[in-house]
């Protein structure tokens, strides 16, 4: 399956890259360029690299630009993306970071929908936020939203997250509540990996998977793992797993991840990577 990774890196002089990606020696590379992993987009690569190469699958094409929170970058990957969509021949697109503009969004959209044969679309993080503003949630097959996300997710009136309702953010003990509200508007996807406490898979509004073990209270505060487990979702899919088997495989590696690494407070994403085969192979397992 060609599958491609898009969002951006928060560098002002990272000009338009797209390539095959790998994870090598704790950096990510496409091509010639070596990027740090920290969070972010970066992590979500550097995860599904090392997953598809877990999985014996092509690793991914990653598509990234700089964007330090000006939308600059995002704007010209949108325009990009609006001219090449065609070009690109994925079967699955996962987009990530990108500074939300509805415009873009549907200009892109409309011309996905129009394919011979539309890939998958998984969204997370800037991208799932104006795919929810955009009203065509409900044609996305995965978001990946944490609790947080999830009340914006479920607030029909919410424009950006920063506007969900107060009576919305009890948050974690009101996530069923707030899954059942965001399908009942048609502002969620085909399927949600609800990353938490404990991680709900949903499928069409039924939660079919929910996953609270095993509990690593120190990877609670180390960033990047939200994005590691959009990582692992998006190459399990790649490798034909059925998106909601994908998502509960994903959500258990994750978690396993940290049992193997045992992690310490001074651990960042890139020290718990070299676990994730051992993590992969035990979720995989069983």
């Amino acid at each position: 399956m060609r599958w491609i990774i898009i969002g951006t890196v928060p560098r002002r002089d990272f000009e338009l890259t797209e390539g095959l990606c790998r994870f090598h020696d704790g950096l990510l590379c496409i091509g010639d360029r070596r990027i740090t992993v920290a969070r972010g987009t970066p992590a979500l690569l550097a995860t599904a690299c090392l997953a598809a190469s877990f999985l014996a699958i092509e690793p991914p094409q990653a598509l990234l630009i700089g964007d330090i929170g000006r939308g600059d970058g995002s704007r010209r990957l949108y325009g990009y993306l609006d001219e090449r969509i065609a070009e690109l021949d994925a079967e699955l697109l996962v987009f990530h970071y990108l500074q939300p503009d509805v415009d873009w969004h549907n200009r892109i959209f409309l011309k996905i929908e129009e394919l011979d044969s539309p890939p998958l679309l998984f969204a997370d993080a800037g991208y799932m936020y104006v795919a929810k503003m955009s009203g065509f949630a409900s044609r996305y097959d995965l978001f990946t939203p944490d609790a947080g996300e999830m009340a914006f997710l479920a607030d029909e009136a919410a424009p950006h997250p920063f506007y969900t309702r107060g009576f919305l953010l009890q948050e974690e003990d009101r996530v069923p509540e707030l899954i059942a509200r965001a399908y009942a508007h048609e502002n969620a996807a085909r399927h949600l990996l609800v990353k938490g406490a404990c991680d709900h898979v949903v499928h069409d509004g039924l939660i079919v998977d929910t996953i609270c073990e095993p509990c690593v209270e120190a990877m609670e505060p180390i960033g990047g793992t939200g994005d590691s487990l959009t990582g692992l979702v998006s190459a399990l899919a790649a490798g034909g797993y059925p998106v909601a088997q994908a998502c509960s495989v994903a959500a258990r590696a994750n978690r396993l991840m940290g049992l193997v690494a045992r992690p310490d407070p001074s651990f960042s994403i890139a020290d718990l990577l070299p676990s994730l085969p051992e993590a992969l192979r035990r979720a995989v397992s069983g």
